[in-house]
């Protein structure tokens, strides 16, 4: 497969992936976490067995849809990829809003950092995984790479199906949780000023009401400040390493330590963050940490040079999604509010990876790494620095009691339907 065709092809899974991220949330609390996550890992992992039974391109862009600019040959659009981003599109932002209703906003970052770790360890064994099942090219008469999804894919798929017995509901909802143990988590939430693990009625406003909240946006210029440095990291880093002189095997095998040290600075990001309760800040440091390892990639033609500089990378991007994810869900309280603006957090984030498939054509990979570096300055570190700012002045006006006059007149049960823009929610710097 052409360089072209590669990068088309994953193209066509962020669009999938990134447009129906904003439904996700709403579909997984109508249909509970318990029967929604394991049928998408299913079908996530079938979508992937059957890729590596794709013959050629025109296997691969299997769907009925015209691209004119395209060759007559390839005028159809990838379906399984499109169906993979289609079916891994709940996962992530469903996982992270599932994980904000269970826990209160000072205990939400860990866990939230420990899960997106697997995304660094699974970088980190992806690479040795790979080099390993590289080596079975020819048996069965399919190609080493082929294995990989198969293999991959059939594991998913086996998860998925035990994830029906091992996935619960919403603390309102869980069934191993007593009446007594509901009402106790409930409450704890309450007093942490939330309510999301209590039952509500889906309603247009809850995404209207999103729409119009600046945090969103700005969450999504942060996200997007991160994600797209992600994706093109992840997706092309054992080509960036390649070019400093290693053979592919290499390559892969030096691929791995920049996300295993990745994985444990976002656990620990996210533990001083709870701590701290400073998650504008712990981005503030971690990215100027990610622009020193791309400015090294970039203005350096030593290859030690370039490849501690894939360490810095690493560190300065994985912490950061997962903290930008806390951080904007801390702030924004109601049901269906947090749950569909962290899918158009992510959602907006992961269509970046659109650029990120498309930046990396020409060695030395100057374009890339220049694209990369800006989307840190601009938007992970500007648009941090802006939203705490923000943030932290409205905190002020509502302890001098400048917001009171929101709640005149209305009940406790009235005023926390406001959600995050009750007086006394403060937010979370």
């Amino acid at each position: 497969m052409t360089r072209g065709r590669y990068n088309a092809s994953l193209s066509i899974f962020f669009v999938s992936y990134s447009v129906f991220e904003p439904l996700t949330n709403i579909l997984l609390k109508r249909l509970r976490p318990s029967v929604f996550i394991p049928i998408i890992m299913v079908i996530w992992g079938l979508c992937m067995t059957f890729m590596g039974f794709v013959e050629n391109w025109s296997g691969l862009m299997a769907a009925r849809v015209r691209l004119p600019l395209l060759p007559s040959s390839t005028q159809l659009t990838c379906l399984k990829q499109w169906f993979l981003g289609l079916a891994e599109a709940g996962l992530f932002p469903g996982i992270n809003y599932y994980l904000s209703c269970w826990y209160r906003r000072s205990e939400f970052g860990i866990r939230a950092a420990i899960f997106f770790s697997a995304a660094a360890v699974s970088g980190s064994f992806g690479g040795l995984l790979a080099a390993a099942i590289v080596k079975m090219d020819g048996l069965g008469g399919r190609p080493g790479w082929a294995w990989i999804f198969i293999l991959e894919g059939i594991v998913t798929v086996v998860f998925g199906f035990l994830s029906f017995w091992c996935v619960h509901d919403f603390p309102d909802e869980a069934k191993f949780l007593s009446e007594q143990d509901r009402a106790r988590v409930i409450r704890r939430l309450k007093m942490d000023k939330q309510s999301s693990a209590e039952h509500e009625e889906f309603k247009m406003k809850y995404v209207i009401m999103a729409l119009k909240d600046y945090k969103m946006w700005l969450g999504m210029v942060i996200y997007m400040g991160c994600d797209m440095p992600l994706y093109a990291f992840s997706l092309f880093l054992p080509s960036i390493i390649k070019q400093m002189g290693y053979s592919s095997t290499t390559a892969q095998l030096l691929s791995v330590p920049p996300y295993a040290l990745a994985a444990c600075l976002t656990v620990l990001i996210g533990f001083i963050a709870d701590r701290t309760h400073q998650r504008g800040l712990c981005n503030i440091a971690v990215a100027f940490i990610g622009i020193v390892g791309f400015s090294m990639l970039l203005g350096s033609d030593d290859a030690h040079v370039k490849y501690a500089g894939t360490f810095l990378g690493a560190l300065g991007i994985y912490p950061c999604i997962a903290n930008t994810i806390s951080w904007v869900s801390n702030n924004i309280e109601g049901v269906y509010k947090r749950g569909v603006v962290l899918g158009f957090v992510i959602g907006w984030g992961n269509l970046n990876g659109i650029v990120s498939s498309n930046i990396y054509q020409n060695v030395p990979y100057v374009s890339g790494h220049s694209t990369v570096l800006a989307y840190m300055i601009v938007c992970l570190l500007g648009g941090s620095v802006l939203l705490r700012f923000l943030l932290a002045r409205e905190n002020k006006a509502r302890l001098a009691g400048k917001r009171d006059h929101w709640v005149e007149g209305m009940s406790e049960r009235e005023a926390e339907k406001l959600g995050d823009m009750r007086p006394d929610f403060l937010y979370t710097l």
